[in-house]
């Protein structure tokens, strides 16, 4: 599968975004798509998890409460909607797929796919 993440850009602190990923292939519904981000200097890390089936998420514990994520099966497509984003929320936001053959992995490491990054940068 193919992955393109988009929707980033500047806000002010306080602001929201939504970010979009636009996946290519048939077999979309069985991967679970996953958020990542890296800011500079720092590694990456894990934002946001959706299942396959879209009926449990995961979230760190850094965005709860304030960023959602959804799919949509039927357009092949994940979503990450981001409220009261703060400067430490700057970073590149990457998505990324698992294949379904296990327990849901919430980290880098466990994803088979991944998408070019999309630019957020929250300002003070």
């Amino acid at each position: 599968v193919q992955l393109q993440a988009s929707g980033g850009g500047l806000v002010q602190d306080g602001g929201s975004l939504r970010l979009s990923c636009a996946a290519s292939g048939r077999s979309f519904r069985w991967y679970n798509m996953e958020w990542f981000r890296q800011a500079p200097g720092k590694e990456r890390e894990f934002v946001a998890a959706i299942e396959w089936s879209g009926g449990y998420t995961y979230y760190a514990d850094s965005v709860k409460g304030r960023f959602t994520i959804s799919r949509d099966n039927a357009k092949n497509a994940v979503y990450l909607q981001m409220n009261s984003l703060k400067p430490e929320d700057t970073a590149v936001y990457y998505c990324a797929a698992q294949v379904v053959d296990g327990p849901i992995a919430l980290k880098g490491s466990g994803m088979d796919y991944w998408g070019k990054g999309t630019q957020v940068t929250v300002s003070s």
